[in-house]
């Protein structure tokens, strides 16, 4: 299992674009957000025992490496997009047609 060991918010910034900054600790983050708790229930267990914190949703995995948290605004709309993106939909082959019937 690798060490995830990059902490990653993702807010909006002021002009509604998509801001991400990444931290190399929780350390930043302990003196920007108040720790409500720590996370106990994650499938993740590399989150086990991660910060949580007033104001941000998380943590949650991104990649191998990250932590990701993520303002509530971010989530609800990210979720959003995310529900309502439509799967490609898969061609089926068809079969090939058979030798002896195109020769007829």
């Amino acid at each position: 299992m690798a060490k995830k060991d990059t902490f990653r918010v993702v807010t909006r910034g002021a002009n509604g674009e998509i801001r991400i900054k990444d931290y190399d600790s929780a350390e930043p983050l302990l003196k920007m957000h108040s720790q409500v708790g720590t996370e106990d229930s994650s499938t993740d267990l590399a989150l086990r025992g991660m910060p949580v914190f007033r104001g941000l949703i998380g943590p949650m995995p991104e990649g191998k490496t990250i932590i990701r948290y993520e303002s509530p605004e971010v989530f609800e709309t990210l979720t959003k997009e995310w529900g309502a993106a439509k799967p490609k939909r898969r061609r089926r082959r068809t079969a090939a047609p058979d030798a002896a019937a195109t020769e007829s």
